[in-house]
């Protein structure tokens, strides 16, 4: 668990600092004051890797010079209480080694410091514990004047606010969560103070060695000692009271590593002794339950807490899915069909299922929909037959934005979870008999959050809806709480895309909704919508370049710029207000003082609203245009039409709104997306980020960041699903569908102990289907309280590991396909190894050998994905593998798809003149059509489907039969031309 620290500090006269004395010490450098006629001289300080002068734009060089630079500052101040100089001082992650540690630090100071006009003194230190641990941190020193050619002048007011440093301790969790990502290491950190993370912790500061830090050198010892206080008495909460470590290591996620777990104890407390007695505090609690290894064989932990959270989640859900009260009648539903048609509303089939479900399941009802699925509008005509039944829906979701969009789409009041709760508290607006209670985007929401929403409906006597898709964004806080509600009690799925207007884009969504985002990439890249420049810089003019052309040619559609980190946000915005001033689009700019820190805004910019407010009706992400602005307040026209107006004293929650992070695009919908990739990204935020437009999506990316498509692919398709401890315990308390993902995520079981033998039956439902789960594993059995007993394993033959099946079979595939790329035979033993594998896989499961074979051809980058030891894509495609083999639906996609792309290349080839190469697609063409008489089932669901294969419905022969004589039509036509 990386940690989090990052803090500032004026250096100054008047608690007898020097600036020469601090970068003498900073730097481990002797330097000669001038202004005190002596050297200071800390050149025999170990631990200093990096140091180097940073200049801004215009600066002179003879500031490179630290002697220079900082006596030229010294020099410039003249009253005894002046401010010299600023020091910002971070951690760097552990996590990174030095080389990757510096990069880190410097482009942070690049981006933050050096661009504002500042000069920066960067020194990295990576000091060792006395645990012989690293504790990597920088330390830089800023001017605080002005610079140009001929050296400093006034003083920048503006750097000394506290929203600009707000805004720095955001940037630095972003650019390090980001980094984290990018090298695929499991591990974030978070700015938040812990009281607003609810941690029962004092806040500290980052020191580092203290016996060099004297009050006669300019250096604070008083603040050292002040670090090791707040340090020790931490750890005497921790040792009085484990649970405070046990609530803040799981507050945002549901279990954790033995590693987590000692930096923590490292961070709050003091020395080693107390140290090892936070560990061992800590590790003996009861409140620690052990859980199993995960797929990087690691010991994985939660707490008593967390698993008492889950377990009456489960609890309050399983009441709900029990209990019945809130039906619609068949009539009811009908009538609200039949009405939605004659206002122009057609719901598709898989709508019409989900509204059957909702309307006459138990009073947990779930429905799973991908991106641009239509929820909304299903839900709209439930809410009209449940209020004509007399019921009252209301309407709730995570952030004030999907709440918006929830009413918006639906009619459904609505609201967030937090404002919903706190009235409860308050005791008003409860919950009744009569209320049905529609939660979206419920996939953002952790277990904690979930189980008092659900339990307080379960008491209430209330239904809930919950509506989301586990695959878009993950839930902030720890747990996957409607991930594995959607397992245990089913869901009605909508997968049937109706936000993109053409059908390739919605195949597209549809392989991101099911982890197959490298397909997805292949098809916007052969429609020229994956762009690579060579650095990211590069990538974000050419984003800008086509934004710029798209708003010209269609100024009346809407569109959004969308990208990982609110640091790159801000710099599209200020690019995207760069090119509306150029073309005369903005009025006079005013400088304001808003919540984020220094803006200029003028009329005609778009705006982002940031907190909710009731009265003014806004919502955190929602957008509109700037109308009047002054130093007082803002008029602002609505996206949904409404204006408003207010005085900045009031409300300074706005920034510009020309780009978003793409957790604030969640439920968002435009016409044209344009997106900066960046290696902090997943599978999830691709998903969310590549599903927002009616009409195109342009993804550009730096070589800088990405060497080529294939990282791109590699880095997007990066599964960061949250876990829940329970998906580790299945065998413990019998939860088939939770080992099944666990089985999914690549979880396995230590020889801890056995409670259950023999085999668990997957029960996953939907798109959770298709993952065999392993033997039961053993297990800890806890006795009635709750507490560890010791049982004796049962012996029994293991199946082999699915993972580890997978890893085995993508090396032998590994090993053929090297020989192939140099152009050698494959040799028998590798064949013979191929076979083998394929044996061993599908003792996992039936057929799993051919699944994956089929994933492998699919999507070539899962071989070395798994045989590199990370299996969890190739399980998922071949699970999907395994569904579209045994479902004729999914398959007849596939053979659509497949038939329609073979057309358009061979007409392509057909124009351009290359005939033989349009006979060798035809003879493809062929050979699939001929594919369909061992395939009866495919062959009568492509019976309906013939318009979309170019074929005219009605025909009495078989479809192979008419694919194949239309090809022969189009050859004759071919050769008379």
């Amino acid at each position: 668990m990386a940690i989090y620290h990052f803090s500032a500090k004026v250096i100054s006269r008047a608690n007898g600092s020097s600036a020469v004395a601090s970068a003498a010490y900073r730097a481990a450098e002797r330097l000669h004051d001038d202004r005190l006629g002596r050297d200071h001289d800390f050149s025999n300080k170990a631990g200093v890797v990096h140091s180097e002068i940073m200049l801004s734009e215009g600066a002179p060089e003879r500031l490179n010079d630290r002697t220079v630079l900082w006596n030229e500052v010294e020099a410039g101040e003249k009253r005894k209480d002046a401010q010299l100089a600023r020091e910002v001082e971070f951690s760097i992650p552990r996590e990174l080694d030095q080389k990757e540690g510096i990069r880190l630090a410097r482009e942070f100071v690049e981006k933050q410091f050096v661009k504002r006009g500042m000069v920066a003194d960067l020194n990295v230190h990576w000091d060792m514990g006395k645990d012989g641990q690293p504790k990597p941190h920088a330390h830089v020193m800023l001017s605080m004047r002005e610079v140009g050619p001929e050296g400093f002048g006034q003083k920048v007011r503006e750097w000394n606010s506290t929203a600009l440093l707000q805004e720095w301790r955001e940037a630095w969790a972003d650019h390090v969560n980001e980094r984290l990502a990018e090298l695929d290491i499991d591990a974030r950190i978070d700015h938040r103070t812990l009281e607003a993370q609810g941690i029962d912790l004092e806040p500290q500061h980052k020191i580092g060695p203290a016996a060099s830090r004297m009050p006669e050198q300019g250096l604070e010892a008083e603040r050292v000692e002040d670090h090791a206080r707040i340090a020790r008495e931490n750890g005497e909460k921790i040792i009085a009271n484990p649970q405070i470590a046990l609530d803040a290591i799981t507050r945002q996620q549901a279990t954790f590593t033995r590693r987590d777990l000692a930096q923590f104890a490292f961070r709050h407390s003091d020395g080693k002794d107390q140290f090892d007695q936070v560990m061992s505090a800590v590790r003996s609690s009861p409140e620690l339950v052990a859980l199993g290894k995960d797929g990087r064989d690691q010991e994985r932990f939660t707490s008593r807490e967390m698993i008492a959270v889950e377990e009456r989640l489960e609890r309050a859900a399983g009441r709900l899915a029990d209990r019945a009260g809130h039906g619609l009648p068949a009539a009811s539903l009908q009538g609200g069909l039949n009405a939605a048609g004659s206002g122009g509303l057609t719901l598709g089939e898989d709508q019409r299922a989900a509204l059957e479900h909702i309307g006459t399941s138990g009073d947990l009802a779930i429905v799973l929909g991908y991106a641009g699925t239509g929820k909304s509008a299903m839900l709209g005509v439930a809410r009209e037959a449940w209020e004509r039944e007399g019921y009252q829906v209301r309407g709730a979701a995570l952030s004030g934005i999907a709440a918006e969009n929830l009413e918006g789409g639906s009619g459904i009041a609505s609201r967030t979870i937090a404002s919903l709760e706190h009235a409860w508290g308050q005791g008003r607006e409860q919950l009744g008999p009569r209320d049905v209670l529609v939660i979206d985007e419920a996939g953002m929401i952790g277990s904690r959050q979930m189980e008092r929403v659900l339990s307080e409906a379960e008491r209430a006597g209330a239904k809930v809806v919950l509506v989301g898709d586990p695959e878009q964004l993950q839930a902030i806080e720890a747990g996957a709480a409607f991930r594995s509600l959607a397992e245990r009690h089913g869901t009605a799925e909508i997968t049937e895309i109706r936000r993109q207007h053409e059908d390739w884009q919605r195949q597209a969504t549809r392989a991101l909704a099911t982890g197959r985002t490298g397909e997805a990439l292949h098809a916007y890249e052969r429609q020229g919508m994956v762009r690579a420049a060579d650095t990211r810089e590069a990538a974000r003019v050419e984003l800008m370049d086509g934004w710029e052309s798209g708003r010209q040619a269609d100024p009346d559609k809407s569109r959004i710029i969308l990208t990982h980190t609110n640091a790159e946000v801000q710099e599209l915005n200020s690019e995207a207000r760069s090119r509306m001033r150029a073309a005369g689009e903005l009025g006079e700019g005013v400088g304001l003082s808003v919540e984020r820190g220094r803006r200029d805004f003028a009329t005609g910019d778009r705006i982002m609203f940031f907190r909710n407010d009731r009265g003014l009706g806004v919502k955190n992400g929602s957008l509109g245009t700037l109308e009047r602005v002054s130093a007082e307040g803002m008029a602002v026209k609505m996206d949904d039409g409404r204006k408003v107006a207010f005085d900045l004293k009031d409300y300074a929650h706005v920034d510009h709104g020309y780009a978003a992070t793409f957790h604030k695009s969640q439920g968002v919908t435009v016409d044209q997306a344009h997106v900066l990739a960046t290696p902090g990204m997943d599978r999830h935020s691709a998903y969310v980020g590549l599903s927002r437009h009616r009409d195109s999506v342009q993804l550009h990316y730096g070589r800088d960041d990405f060497t080529d498509q294939r990282q791109l692919t590699r880095t997007l398709s990066r599964d960061r699903g949250k876990d829940m401890a329970g998906d580790y315990a299945a065998a413990r308390d019998g939860q088939a569908q939770a080992r099944a993902f666990a089985e999914r995520r690549e979880i396995r079981f230590p020889e801890l102990a056995r409670e259950i033998a023999g085999k668990v039956r997957d029960k996953a439902r939907g798109m959770f289907a298709g993952f065999k789960p392993k033997p039961s594993s053993p297990e800890l059995a806890r006795d009635g309280k709750g507490g560890p007993i010791n049982t004796t394993p049962e012996r029994a033959p293991a199946a082999p590991s699915q993972a580890r099946a997978i890893e085995r079979y993508a090396r032998a595939q590994a090993d053929m396909d090297r020989m192939r790329e140099k152009g050698l035979p494959v040799l028998p033993h590798q064949k013979q190894a191929l076979a083998k594998a394929g044996d061993a896989l599908d003792q996992v499961r039936p057929h799993a050998a051919r699944d994956l074979a089929s994933a492998f051809e699919r999507n070539p980058v899962l071989v070395r994905e798994a045989a590199e030891g990370k299996a969890g894509g190739a399980a998922r495609a071949m699970a999907h593998e395994a569904q579209v083999r045994t479902n004729p639906e999914l398959r007849a996609d596939r053979f659509v798809e497949r038939w329609q792309g073979m057309a358009r290349e061979r007409a392509e080839l057909t124009r351009s003149g290359d005939r033989e190469a349009a006979q060798r697609t035809g003879k493809k063409m062929e050979s699939l059509a001929g594919t369909l008489h061992r395939d009866p089932q495919l062959e009568s669901v492509l019976q309906r489907r013939a318009p979309e294969l170019g074929l005219e419905m009605g025909r009495d022969r078989p479809i192979s039969q008419e694919l194949t004589r239309s090809l022969e039509i189009g050859r004759d036509r071919g050769l008379s031309r």
